[in-house]
């Protein structure tokens, strides 16, 4: 099942974020023939409940305050935040924890869901940076804790950057386990995850996928999951402008290829959403987003879930 509506159109005009890769994402799904147009649905909205499973009430009162004045994108969270933009949020954290539902509830044996939006890991539980106002990642982990749905969820963070909201909202609980995989020298400051894999600049494709399939399978071992989360960031990419990773399209579709491939050998569902990605050409990012679908249809099955 994929997720998406047209609620996730943050109104950012001429911000860095793409945020028009959302929807070319979903009209090329469907255009791809890689899944229906009925298969590709609208979530509900992050409740004011889901948000506090994560974030402090200081801090949403914080947000509601800020929706309500507008704001043009100077301040700490480095982008424009108002009313319109407060309810996308919650639309794309919904499709996040409905993903991971879909994922754990396995209709028709496919043990996968994919949320066109969210990966927003920068977000702490009492603030935002880094783009990202709330963390939909720790959310949906929390949200199947908090319906019984699964107890041990695996993060697996593969964008440029590190996860360090996602890393610090986890810090000490056995039972999310963080995995980062990431550009050391650059933002952000780094947090203290599970394990972290800093790479050097312009490590390319051989070290990190080498630095990827040396600890993941072990730290999968190790914690047992019952869910994996799944940043398929775009960023690692070499024409990426905020970065400098330089990895291939072919290597992020190794990459995304083998964590399906460790996921499905284990059983573990994932829940996948798309996290970063900032290539001068959109369509670049577009297309490395759609081969992370291809993938995880190849490894884990077609089409099919649902709540």
């Amino acid at each position: 099942m994929f997720y998406y509506s047209p609620k996730f159109e943050l109104r950012w005009p001429e911000h860095v974020f793409p945020i028009e890769k959302y929807r070319l994402l979903a009209e090329a799904v469907v255009e791809e023939g890689l899944a229906r147009a009925d298969e590709v649905v609208e979530p509900a909205p992050a409740t004011d409940g889901d948000l506090l499973l994560v974030h402090t009430p200081e801090y949403l009162r914080t947000l509601e305050d800020l929706a309500e004045q507008g704001s043009d994108g100077f301040n700490r969270y480095e982008a424009p935040f108002d009313q319109g933009i407060w309810e996308a949020l919650r639309y794309a954290a919904g499709g996040t924890m409905a993903a991971a539902r879909s994922a754990l509830a396995g209709a028709g044996g496919r043990h996968w869901a994919f949320s066109v939006a969210g990966g927003y890991h920068h977000a702490y539980p009492d603030h935002g940076e880094g783009f990202c106002f709330i963390n939909d990642v720790a959310m949906a982990a929390r949200a199947v804790q908090r319906d019984g749905l699964a107890d041990r969820v695996f993060v697996v963070d593969c964008d440029l950057h590190q996860g360090n909201g996602t890393a610090a909202a986890f810090r000490g609980d056995e039972r999310v386990f963080t995995f980062s995989i990431h550009q050391e020298n650059l933002y952000p400051a780094k947090e203290r995850g599970d394990c972290d894999i800093g790479l050097a600049d312009f490590a390319g494709d051989s070290i990190y996928l080498d630095e990827l399939r040396r600890a993941l399978p072990g730290c999968l071992d190790e914690h047992g999951p019952e869910l994996g989360i799944y940043l398929a960031g775009a960023d690692p990419y070499a024409g990426d402008r905020l970065g400098s990773l330089s990895l291939s399209k072919r290597g992020l579709e190794e990459r995304d290829r083998f964590v399906f491939e460790e996921l499905a050998r284990r059983a573990i569902p994932v829940a996948v959403t798309t996290a970063g990605g900032y290539a001068e050409r959109t369509l670049d990012v577009v297309d490395i987003h759609l081969a992370t679908v291809r993938a995880v249809m190849e490894v884990c099955g077609p089409v099919g879930g649902g709540e």
